[in-house]
């Protein structure tokens, strides 16, 4: 496949170019900062054409501003210029603030979540609310579990849906890299079109 990886030189974004790049599918990686491709979610439109698929590997920013309106116009801009380019494939890199806890309640609500990812989970979930009103764009929203970080490709994972998924001892943890191979082995056999997934060890 043709992919445009948005988000390209991040720490998700660009273990996802590697793992679609190892599996010989054809990536035009871009990102604000000019590698490989200079551009912005603006430029979907454009950009998008050719592509069978979009990936948005972008977070809201973390630098004190207001995470939330310039965030969610991104993820609009990226919806917009899916449709006019014409591809319908669109995958998202989520955030874990919104699966449920056992409690009920969505992590980001949970007492003890912290502060300094509260305004970036909040944004994020408001992105997932605005998916989840497209109907015409097969989308699929992939959170990952509460922990992810740079680490060994095992390429192992489960899948869930709307609860937060832990291990036997109550870690919810997924590498970097196996979080881009569940991306890649979305991409390839969309088992979940339209809706939110969420996956871990």
């Amino acid at each position: 496949m043709k992919i445009l990886v948005f988000g390209a030189t991040g720490m998700i974004g660009q273990r996802i170019v590697a793992e679609l790049t190892g599996r010989g599918h054809e990536v035009t990686g871009v990102s604000r900062s000019g590698g490989p491709v200079k551009g912005d979610v603006r430029d979907t439109a454009t950009l998008a054409k050719g592509h069978d698929a979009i990936v948005l590997a972008i977070s809201p920013p973390r630098d004190g501003s207001d995470p939330e309106g310039p965030f969610l116009e991104a993820n609009r801009a990226v919806i917009d210029g899916a449709r006019e380019a014409g591809t319908r494939r669109l995958i998202a890199v989520g955030g874990a603030g919104s699966l449920k806890t056992p409690s009920g309640d969505d992590l980001v609500d949970t007492p003890g979540f912290p502060d300094i990812y509260k305004k970036e989970a909040l944004a994020g979930r408001k992105a997932l609310g605005l998916f989840r009103e497209v109907d015409d764009l097969d989308w699929t929203y992939i959170s990952p579990a509460a922990e992810i970080a740079p680490g060994e490709r095992a390429g192992v994972y489960r899948i869930g849906r709307e609860d937060l998924l832990a291990d036997a001892d109550g870690r919810s943890f997924i590498t970097a890299e196996d979080y881009a191979v569940a991306v890649a082995d979305e991409l390839e056999r969309g088992a979940h079109p339209r809706t939110r997934i969420t996956v871990a060890y």
